[in-house]
């Protein structure tokens, strides 16, 4: 394990070892995070779109042009 996200690996080996309902739990009040809930609406968001291609933005505004 790298020092970098070294702590983030072993929470998530901490998680994923609690039952499924105290899992539920902590997700909910994550959830209730504002702040956090927008940050994972966003990394999902992202992960969603990695293999999208791009495209130049003077042809994403002739689309999107009322």
């Amino acid at each position: 394990m790298k020092t970098k996200g070294a702590a983030a690996e072993v929470f998530l080996t901490a998680f994923k070892t609690l039952p499924k309902n105290e899992q539920d739990i902590f997700l909910s009040e994550i959830l209730k995070d504002k702040k956090l809930r927008e940050d994972l609406i966003d990394i999902a968001i992202a992960e969603s779109r990695a293999e999208d291609k791009g495209k130049p933005f003077k042809d994403f505004l002739k689309e999107h042009k009322n």
